[in-house]
């Protein structure tokens, strides 16, 4: 018991009551003896049967079940469980670049598809964490907001594909969209990641205009620039069907350590499949040390046990009075 608390610790001025009965009934079986007067006793057994010494059992099981049915009312609580806690209080909004270029073959099976497996992934892992989506290329939108069911947002993910919206490369608005989402959040920690192959050529929102609200509302941007070094194979509509032509890869590297860096974050260059997985453990790491809470205090409800073994005393004392110490008038 020395390792619970006691939610209701008023019910134990109940015991009373059970202490009160088995007084009176002790008192009463002792004014209930009873003195045969005989010359010789030598003839008569006085030593009491195993039944006879038995006889208490009942009430005295009636008498536990009610103590212990006394102490279940009275909610006691373990205090022994500890948890660490890592990732409490986290508001994430992916940030995705899906414009033509994202259809680049220079990842596999092409940048968008590969950013969209390794983001999913990044998603199913973050389990106290809420989670947005934005997309954006000519223009941006809200795919889906913060939200910690993270099954919808996986599957509105799998629906994200190049043309959705205009082409071309607006990163600042994609990094406006995303701030918007969450410049009014009470999380202990705001995060963006901004997934881009490009350069900003798009949008009415410079994108270190965005970086610089996204500061002031304490979010911090991680950006990642996706795409190999030098050329990489595109595909082009033909009239003989696709035909793949190298393309080279360009990519504002400098805007996005900018912006990383204006609000506390950092840059990352994804040249393949591998080194974007990397980077998404990265942030994962990097998000988890941030907030780190040393211990979690948790409770657990103790009261079940102790009604439970109250119910099987009073069924025992039960069978007993109607069986083997069953008392006949």
């Amino acid at each position: 018991m020395a390792n619970y608390t006691f939610v209701n610790s008023e019910f134990f001025y109940l015991l009373a009551l059970p202490l009160a009965l088995l007084v009176w009934y002790g008192l009463k079986h002792k004014s209930n003896a009873s003195a045969i007067l005989f010359s010789a006793t030598a003839s008569i057994n006085t030593k009491p049967t195993l039944k006879q010494q038995l006889r208490h059992i009942p009430f005295l099981l009636k008498i536990s079940a009610a103590v212990l049915l006394i102490i279940a009312f009275a909610r006691p609580q373990s205090s022994t469980n500890w948890e660490e806690s890592t990732t409490e209080g986290i508001d994430i909004v992916l940030a995705m670049d899906i414009s033509g270029s994202m259809l680049a073959q220079d990842l596999k099976p092409d940048r968008l598809e590969a950013s969209k497996n390794v983001a999913m992934d990044f998603i199913s892992k973050r389990i106290n964490d809420r989670v947005g989506l934005v997309i954006f290329a000519g223009e941006s939108f809200t795919q889906c907001p913060l939200t910690t069911d993270h099954n919808v947002l996986i599957n509105l993910f799998k629906d994200v594909k190049s043309g959705m919206v205009d082409d071309g490369t607006a990163i600042g608005m994609g990094l406006a969209t995303a701030v918007n989402r969450l410049k009014d959040s009470e999380a202990i920690s705001k995060v963006i990641i901004l997934l881009t192959d490009g350069v900003n050529n798009s949008g009415m929102v410079p994108p270190l205009t965005a970086a610089e609200i996204a500061q002031k509302f304490g979010i911090r941007v991680y950006t990642i620039g996706v795409g190999t070094e030098g050329f990489a194979p595109y595909p082009f509509q033909t009239p003989f069907g696709i035909q793949y032509q190298e393309v080279e890869v360009k990519i504002d590297e400098k805007t996005l350590q900018d912006i990383a860096t204006l609000t506390d974050g950092k840059y990352f260059r994804a040249t393949n499949n591998n080194s974007l997985k990397e980077i998404y453990k990265d942030i994962d790491a990097l998000e988890k040390s941030k907030i780190e809470v040393t211990e979690f205090h948790k409770k657990s409800e103790e009261f079940l046990p102790f009604a439970l073994w109250a119910l099987g005393l009073l069924f025992l004392g039960f069978i007993l009075q109607i069986t083997y110490l069953k008392q006949i008038p």
